[in-house]
């Protein structure tokens, strides 16, 4: 088994399988850059990049500051903190249209992903974020809007510990990042090759979540230890085509103020 790990970890080597076509070499229509909802839902605007009003600090303090955080006080974040952390994790700045086909062609967004595929959703368990109602969100990058899908159960902070391994931390913090895959958006130009690239994307998403929790005085520790089955059914995925991958609770740290919002 450890072997399967190890070759999995291995860049796929394109000149043993010099016959494999893509679907986009096929000429398929590419997967849609952000999963389908009813424009009937409840949306909330967030606050835009060019209105954020945050304390900065030196890119190499906020490395060398970088640790994972179990430990969280009970103060929420602000809608425009959460607004900051969900631009900076998956952000776009830039759209490119294919007008041929009048449909988007790429998006380049806050982290790198390969062929600007970025395959992940980042849904949200919120618990205390000034403003927003307790319960389950998904982040529309596109709109830069959040998409409410449901409210808070009474017992769901300590359901999404239990799904954790029992990992207490997480029903303390006041929001749970949780990034799931839709494969087919990457394996539409990759094949085959397009897995080990997404596992490196989780990673570039939750190191920008860390950095940005530095700049707002808070703190995460990501997860890769969960039920698979139940953290996919929480969310209502189908385990299949869309599936968790990473998760990181964030939560306001102790003796962080100066790295706080200012103040007027």
């Amino acid at each position: 088994m450890m072997d399967a790990g190890r070759k999995f970890l291995k860049a796929h080597d394109w000149t043993s399988t010099p016959d494999i076509i893509t679907d986009q070499q096929k000429g398929l229509p590419p997967p849609p850059f952000q999963k389908p909802f009813s424009k009937a839902s409840q949306m909330i605007d967030l606050v835009a990049p060019q209105d954020f009003d945050l304390f900065p600090i030196p890119l190499l303090e906020a490395i060398n500051r970088r640790k994972s955080h179990r430990g969280y006080i009970k103060e929420p974040l602000s809608l425009e903190e959460l607004s900051f952390l969900l631009w900076v994790t998956q952000g776009i700045h830039k759209v490119a249209i294919d007008s041929r086909h009048g449909r988007i062609k790429t998006t380049k967004r806050t982290v790198p992903s390969g062929g600007s595929r970025h395959p992940y959703e980042t849904y949200l368990v919120v618990f205390h974020v000034s403003g927003l109602q307790p319960g389950m969100y998904r982040y529309l990058a596109l709109e830069h809007k959040l998409l409410f899908l449901s409210p808070a159960k009474p017992d769901l902070a300590t359901q999404l510990s239990n799904i954790c391994l029992r990992q207490n931390f997480v029903a303390r913090a006041a929001v749970v990042f949780i990034w799931a895959v839709i494969p087919y958006r990457i394996e539409w130009r990759y094949s085959v090759a397009a897995h080990k690239g997404t596992a490196i994307e989780a990673g570039h998403i939750c190191q920008n979540l860390y950095l940005a929790c530095e700049v707002i005085g808070a703190g995460t520790c990501a997860i890769a230890a969960y039920d698979q089955k139940a953290l996919d059914e929480l969310l209502e995925l189908d385990g299949n085509d869309e599936f968790v991958v990473y998760l990181s609770p964030v939560g306001k740290i102790p003796h962080q103020s100066r790295y706080a919002r200012k103040t007027q």
